[in-house]
């Protein structure tokens, strides 16, 4: 944490966002999503592709900002094009459950399967159940 802290406040990205999950898990501090969001936010300031899937997740649960499922997607669609696994998926899950933008199981599909191709497995699992039940693809146990 201490070297996080000099760290972020010399301007480093990486441990602006480390020290931001420090404060939204409680690593060696009490929990506080306000202070992690607003490391994240500096890291994102940066370009930092990890702090923005971060941010995402912020209003995507409404921990230290109001939840907003429309501005999570923003955060987590500029993190997956960049190719941030985890974004991808969550993503996908906008999709899916049409959560800031209209349900529509073909694009959940599409940054499922971005996400599976790199080895995220919860991407995995959840492109298996789109299979298995045919959501934006076409039915097959098989493929499931």
């Amino acid at each position: 944490m201490k070297w996080y802290q000099k760290s972020a406040e010399q301007g480093d990205a990486e441990a602006q966002c480390m020290l931001g999950e420090c404060y939204s898990h409680g690593y060696g501090v009490p929990k506080d999503f306000a202070t992690a969001e607003g490391w994240y936010a500096k890291a994102v300031e940066q370009g930092y592709t990890k702090a923005q899937y971060y941010l995402g997740e912020c209003y995507y649960f409404g921990e230290g900002v109001t939840k907003d499922f429309a501005t999570a997607m923003e955060w987590f669609e500029k993190a997956a094009e960049q190719g941030d696994a985890q974004a991808q998926n969550s993503l996908g899950n906008c999709y899916y459950f049409g959560e800031g933008v209209t349900k529509d199981f073909g694009k959940a599909v599409e940054w499922y399967r971005k996400a599976a191709k790199q080895g995220y497995a919860q991407a995995q699992c959840n492109l298996g159940y789109c299979y298995e039940h045919g959501y934006g693809v076409t039915k097959s146990s098989i493929a499931a």
